[in-house]
């Protein structure tokens, strides 16, 4: 039987300060049918050139004009050939070499669609923030403002083929929108990889001023009409009220 391939996408744009740890970190993974593809934004700093130090190991690197991340994530897809997709940040790095190993083995095993598994922020000093420990799937969760990390989310691509890709009209939502829409309105079928899969850096475009984070909460209010969520006015509550526990 031939080993599950993962397409592994990563998405930059001016990251040369942390795209070779992000890049190490794949290239350290044990597991070795991956097809991992770089889509850069046309970056203006090294990135690219650090990036091509490494061309040998990445299957496609692409470096153009995009409309933002998820636009970026959407042409990753596009030409992704792997059974399974997942998103690596070019600010993220995994936190072990048994990640995607630990990845294709769960899919292997369980009749599954999908999964995702747990995360840390981390401070530039590489210092913990937040611990987000997703917990054992429960659909019925989407309705209490519970989601998990995006950046473990892998899913089979002939869902993206099926459901759809990113929706670049749901801003800095849109991961939540597309998990939303796979997980809880699709009902696919989703495990949880009880493990810290990936390291993230804290300062994400949602959170870094007021404005854009009244903006995301707007988007997670459509997102949650548009895909079903029991009482969006709710929900969209004791989403951010959950980060809350994970700074304990």
């Amino acid at each position: 039987m031939q080993a599950l391939k993962i397409s592994l996408i990563t998405v930059t744009r001016n990251a040369e300060s942390t795209i070779q740890r992000c890049i190490e970190s794949v290239l350290f993974q044990d597991y070795a049918n991956v097809e991992y593809i770089i889509i850069d934004g046309n970056s203006t700093d090294g990135t690219a050139q650090i990036i091509r130090k490494h061309i040998n190991d990445i299957a496609r690197f692409v470096s153009e004009p995009d409309k933002g991340i998820y636009d970026a994530m959407n042409k990753g897809i596009k030409i992704a050939t792997g059974d399974v997709v997942g998103i690596l940040n070019a600010d993220d790095f995994f936190a072990s070499p048994q990640v995607l190993s630990n990845v294709a083995q769960a899919f292997a095993k369980n009749e599954i669609d999908a999964l995702y598994g747990d995360l840390n922020y981390l401070k530039p000093d590489g210092g913990v923030v937040r611990r987000w420990v997703s917990g054992a799937y429960k659909a019925w969760r989407f309705n209490w403002g519970w989601m998990p990390p995006h950046p473990t989310f892998y899913c089979k691509r002939l869902f993206f083929n099926k459901l759809g890709l990113y929706d670049l009209d749901f801003g800095t939502a849109a991961d939540y929108e597309l998990m939303l829409r796979f997980m809880f309105k699709n009902k696919l079928q989703v495990h949880y990889l009880n493990s810290l899969m990936v390291n993230m850096q804290t300062g994400g475009a949602s959170n870094q001023t007021l404005l854009n984070r009244i903006k995301a909460w707007k988007s997670d209010l459509s997102a949650m009409g548009k895909n079903g969520v029991l009482i969006p006015q709710v929900c969209v509550i004791f989403k951010p009220l959950r980060k809350l526990i994970q700074y304990l």
